[in-house]
């Protein structure tokens, strides 16, 4: 017998889960589209942290020499900085000779802050500085590397001295680490904007540590932060190809200044 088109047709009813042959339910088709977008969003987030920290590596201060790269000045986080004459001192190296930094007028200088008792960054800076003045080759000669000292209880001749000797800094010819009387000192760390503050005759100074790039014509040009790493019983380090891409960093800005 023939039905129309408006004659109601039954339909099973419908039970819980599912019976053979029939298809998921709505509940299953839900819980994969939530997923779906779950993952679609942390694709999104994730291709998004990626290209916000690829253009982040990829920035490069303006003023940097063209050829230092800008992963090398990221790494030193090497920035250019108002030519300005760089604040004078007077003080007594390593040597016991009495010099001004005017006397080192002619020649392009890197000056640092270190702590002649430091067991931490300085002792890495100082092989950054031999390597600096190894990469220089016959160069090297022109370029002066200073250290001002912020012990302020280790001020002898003697402390710099030893300090020079045990990391090979005497290596450099043209290599001055400075001390002198502690008010001519704290003088010098203020005029740089050193910070310096002492735990104590036998602990380490925590003082700010920048390098100082001044041109022959006695001008602060550049600055670079160095920094460091700690293994977990404490002992500061750098890995080695950043260490020496460091002294070739340091090298190459010395070089720009005009070695």
């Amino acid at each position: 017998m023939q039905t129309s088109a408006d004659t109601p047709r039954a339909v099973p009813p419908r039970t819980g889960g599912r019976g053979p042959g029939r298809g998921p339910g709505p509940w299953l088709f839900a819980l994969l589209g939530v997923l779906l977008v779950v993952v679609v969003g942390f694709v999104i987030v994730a291709v998004r942290y990626h290209d916000s920290h690829s253009s982040i590596a990829d920035v490069r201060a303006t003023g940097v020499p063209p050829d230092i790269s800008t992963s090398l000045a990221n790494l030193m986080a090497l920035a250019p900085v108002p030519s300005r004459p760089a604040p004078a001192f007077t003080l007594t190296d390593q040597h016991g000779r009495t010099l001004s930094l005017s006397s080192f007028r002619g020649h392009p200088i890197v000056l640092e802050f270190m702590d002649p008792r430091c067991t931490d960054i300085c002792p890495l800076v100082s092989q950054e500085f031999v390597d600096a003045h190894r990469d220089l080759g016959k160069a090297g000669r022109g370029v002066v590397f200073l250290a001002i000292n912020v012990n302020a209880y280790h001020r002898r001749v003697s402390d710099v001295a030893a300090f020079t000797s045990e990391h090979n800094l005497d290596s450099i010819p043209t290599w001055h680490f400075f001390t002198g009387p502690l008010a001519a000192l704290r003088s010098a760390w203020a005029r740089y904007g050193i910070a310096v503050q002492s735990r104590g005759p036998n602990a380490d100074v925590i003082h700010s540590s920048i390098v100082f790039f001044i041109d022959r014509s006695g001008h602060e040009r550049f600055i670079a932060t160095p920094m460091d790493y700690h293994t977990k019983a404490g002992t500061a380090y750098i890995p080695g190809n950043q260490l020496a891409s460091w002294g070739k960093g340091i090298a190459l800005v010395a070089r720009d200044l005009g070695a």
